[in-house]
């Protein structure tokens, strides 16, 4: 199995800034994308976005140019700037994985982290 493990969140006035990071653990695993993603009440989940294995990023429309996503091999950081009450949401950490079982590669599977609160609100 491969976990994702979140960190940052919490509260944070409007304009203001905030870190996400989540970092994969497990046994045999090759990461080919990560993401983040985010569900506000009453909402569907939707793309945040996302950092290929070659770098490559994508961003929802609603948050180009004030977030940024990083990553070093299979951690990630989500850098919030310019925060608005409607980025007010649980973020959930993404990964999409091949595993090494036997010494045979399966998959990719999805995987998910727990989700962290962000709340943006003066």
């Amino acid at each position: 199995q491969v976990q994702l493990v979140e960190s940052g969140g919490g509260l944070v006035q409007p304009g203001g800034s905030l870190s996400l990071s989540c970092a994969a653990s497990g046994s045999a695993f090759s990461i080919s994308s990560m993401a983040w993603y985010r569900q506000a009440p009453g909402k569907q989940r939707e793309l945040v976005a996302l950092v290929t294995s070659d770098g490559t990023t994508n961003y929802a429309d609603s948050v180009k140019g004030r977030f940024t996503i990083s990553r070093d091999n299979a951690k990630n950081t989500l850098q919030m700037n310019s925060l608005k009450p409607e980025d007010t949401a649980v973020y959930y950490c993404f990964a999409n994985a091949r595993r090494l079982i036997g010494g045979q590669w399966f998959g990719p599977y999805d995987y998910w982290g727990q989700g962290t609160q962000v709340t943006v609100s003066s």
